[in-house]
C-alpha cells in the first residue's frame, strides 16, 4: 500500500522539529518525517544516499548519547537548504572520539564506530558544552543528491 504523501512546500518543511526521542529508531522517524514531502514524490528515490545518511547520522548521534551522555536532553532535526542539521544534547561533558579499530591484540573492535562515521558523514560539526553540565553536538548532513 502507498504512503501517504502530504501536500507541504519545501519552504513549510523548513524549520526545527525537537521532541526528544527516547531512542534511535524515534529520532530516525523524525527525521524522516522531516523529509517526507521530498521522497514522497514520483521522481524521488527512498533508496537515495542522502536520505539513508541523515538516517544513519541520526542514529549514531542518539545512540551516543544514550550509551556515552547519560541519555539523550535534547533533540533538533532541521532542513536547510544545504541539508538537514541533527543536534542532539546529552549530560555527559566529555567530547566525543575516535575509537581505535582494534583492540590491544589487534582484534577488530564490535562496535565503537559511530563518531568515525558521523565524522565522515556530516559537515559543519559543532559541539558546545552546556552551562549547567552536558554537551550539544550539531551536524549538518549534506542532501545534494535530494535537493
Amino acid at each position: 500500500m502507498p504512503k501517504e504523501c502530504w501536500s507541504v512546500s519545501a519552504d513549510e518543511l523548513t524549520g526545527p522539529v525537537h521532541p526528544v526521542p527516547q531512542g534511535p529508531a524515534e529520532a530516525r522517524r523524525e527525521v524522516e518525517f522531516l523529509l517526507h514531502e521530498r521522497f514522497c514524490r514520483p521522481d524521488s528515490d527512498r533508496d537515495d544516499p542522502a536520505l539513508t545518511d541523515a538516517l544513519l547520522v541520526t542514529s549514531e548521534l542518539v545512540t551516543n548519547a544514550l550509551l556515552h551522555g547519560g541519555g539523550v536532553t535534547d533533540f533538533e532535526a532541521e532542513l536547510t537548504k544545504e541539508g538537514v542539521r541533527v543536534s542532539v544534547s546529552d549530560h555527559s561533558d566529555e567530547m566525543p572520539a575516535v575509537q581505535e579499530r582494534t583492540d590491544s591484540r589487534g582484534r577488530f573492535r564490535i562496535g565503537g564506530h559511530g563518531w568515525r562515521v558521523i565524522s565522515r558523514i556530516a559537515r559543519d560539526v559543532v559541539i558546545t558544552r552546556h552551562d549547567g553540565g552536558g554537551k550539544r553536538i550539531s551536524v549538518l548532513v549534506p542532501l545534494v543528491p535530494m535537493m
